[in-house]
């Protein structure tokens, strides 16, 4: 079973990537999230309940896995608050200079959310996770979901309104 599982977790990496470089704000640094946090998943497997959600699991493990660097990292007096990478393709696929206007103020406004909520949104608005299931993720009660998506879309809205 734990060569499936390995199999499931190499799947899962482009949505793990994704939400790594949310909340790193680069894809270096995402990138080596997911490279940790994957390590850490399969050197404890044994830890994996059959039967549950292993994208939970594993998006659990990389939220945790960020959090404990962060810590490192600011007892350290590492913080770069201004290596804001790109979240997508960089407008590419943007129909007009309008639609990739609005999609670089979107992804600007969503850097600079703090990181709980960049988090919530991530997982909900772009993952597509239920409140229940974000809850579980990032193990906080629902309505501690509910409330960082509220605060969330409240800052993110004038920021995308700005220009329209």
């Amino acid at each position: 079973m734990p060569d499936a599982l390995k199999g499931e977790i190499a799947a899962l990496v482009p949505r793990l990537r994704r939400f790594a470089y949310a909340l790193c704000g680069s894809r270096e640094d995402g990138d080596d999230l997911v490279q940790t946090a994957c390590l850490k998943a399969i050197s404890r497997l044994d830890q994996f309940e059959l039967g549950t959600r292993l994208d939970s699991w594993m998006f659990r493990i990389v939220q945790t896995t960020f959090l404990d660097e962060r810590r490192r990292s600011s007892r350290r007096g590492v913080n770069d608050p201004e290596a804001v990478d790109r979240l997508s393709d960089g407008g590419v696929g943007a129909r007009s200079s309008e639609d990739r206007m609005t999609l670089e103020r979107v992804r600007e406004a969503i850097a600079e959310l703090p990181d709980e909520q960049r988090a919530v949104v991530v997982l909900v608005a772009i993952e597509g996770y239920s409140y229940k299931e974000a809850a579980a993720v990032l193990e906080t009660p629902v309505g501690t979901v509910m409330s960082r998506l509220s605060r969330a879309r409240a800052r993110l809205l004038p920021l995308v309104r700005e220009e329209t």
